[in-house]
């Protein structure tokens, strides 16, 4: 999948691109190690926050 254009990432994309599942990415997201907001029922990652954890690790 494309993520280029793209300002937020759902956590499905994040278990995705972390090979992981979605009650892992859940639990990580809420760990607030990156920016996210909540929209209703809706979570969505900063994609520069999550980007930038990313190649800290």
């Amino acid at each position: 999948m494309s993520y280029k254009g793209k300002k937020t990432y759902t956590v499905e994309e994040i278990a995705e691109q972390l090979d992981i599942s979605k009650k892992v990415a859940y639990s990580l997201v809420k760990s607030g190690q990156f920016s996210y907001v909540r929209a209703g029922k809706a979570i969505r990652v900063s994609k520069v926050s999550f980007d930038k954890w990313l190649n800290e690790i």
